[in-house]
């Protein structure tokens, strides 16, 4: 029964877990608030600010799974990819809290971790799955034959579509973090009142950056005629933006099951979260017949829960790495 200690630190969140024997008992996410002021993730603040919260957050981890450090067996943490100053404050805690308890290392790839928090839950996908991985920073099309073979056949030429939608808070002026706003104006809003473009990409390639530009250009040229156009209209605003975003992601979903002939689809990612997306992808699997697996909220956004789920998986191979390991900021799959 492996008890595993996990760390999480890619960017700016510092969240600490532990499994024992596959199951998670604990769960603890430290949020940085300060980026907030910035409109954005600062990396020499978040670094900082892993140093601060990493000690408390592995104790609480430990107390609330009422496991003492003498009972772990191995600790798994996230080697990247992501910000190499965040990285490195979880990495080094890793490797010290090893080194002191004579116990293996077990490195873990931060976007495979995104795909293994499907096997959190008593209800998992079966091999081969295709798994839809969107966040700030990537979006992939993951065609999944086993836990640590994988394969990336669709991604983004250029940006994220989690970045399209900071992109989009920011035009319309909303406070940092703006995904979860343009989530909650968006349940108020209609989808169709504004056309937005969907890039004509060949292949299962995503690209977000004529959308982003598109939206700078509808916004400037709304405002020009009324100057209270946002005001007046973030919700349709919000809904629209939402609503092409998710089809990008889902029609380019639906073309790979049919390439792949793949009924069993996954959603992972900080972007999973969103709610249009979510019930997107419950739709096309209704309406395909489709097996969806979508992740709880909690193991959506960064967090050590899904690092544990994969370091444990990686642990019954006997996959550890020496003290000589390094952050990686980055880490392809």
């Amino acid at each position: 029964m492996p008890v595993i200690l996990a760390i999480e630190s890619s960017c700016d969140d510092t969240s600490a877990s532990i499994c024992v024997d596959g199951i998670i008992l604990s769960n603890v996410i430290a949020n940085q608030t300060i980026h907030q002021a910035y409109g954005g993730v600062v990396p020499e603040l978040a670094s900082r600010v892993h140093q601060q919260n990493i000690v408390p957050a592995v104790a609480q981890a430990l107390s609330v799974a009422k496991v003492s450090k003498n009972d772990v067996n191995a600790v798994a943490f996230t080697r990247g990819p992501g910000l190499l100053g965040s990285l490195l404050v979880g990495v080094s805690f890793a490797k010290a809290f090893a080194l002191a308890k004579n116990l293996p290392l077990i490195e873990v790839n931060h976007m495979q971790a995104h795909v293994l928090a499907h096997f959190i839950a008593e209800k998992k996908p079966s091999f081969p799955f295709l798994c839809l991985t969107v966040s700030g920073g990537h979006t992939q099309i993951v065609l999944v034959n086993d836990y640590f073979d994988m394969q990336v056949i669709g991604q983004t030429t250029d940006d994220a579509a989690g970045e399209a939608m900071d992109k989009t808070s920011k035009i319309l002026g909303l406070p940092y973090p703006g995904g979860p706003l343009i989530d909650k104006y968006a349940r108020l809003g209609n989808r169709d009142a504004y056309k937005f473009p969907e890039p004509q990409i060949p292949g299962l390639d995503f690209s977000f950056s004529g959308l982003k530009t598109a939206i700078l250009y509808f916004i400037q040229d709304n405002v020009k005629l009324n100057p209270n156009f946002i005001e007046e209209n973030i919700n349709d605003i919000c809904a629209s933006v939402e609503y092409r975003i998710a089809t990008i992601l889902l029609n380019k979903l639906k073309k790979a099951a049919d390439e792949y002939g793949i009924k069993d689809v996954a959603l992972a990612g900080g972007v999973s979260a969103n709610t249009g997306l979510r019930q997107g992808l419950l739709q096309l699997g209704e309406q395909y017949g489709w097996n969806c697996f979508i992740p709880q909220m909690q193991y959506c956004t960064d967090n050590a829960a899904m690092i544990a789920i994969a370091g444990y998986h990686k642990y019954l191979k006997g996959d550890f790495v020496g003290q000589d390991v390094a952050p990686l900021a980055r880490m392809p799959i």
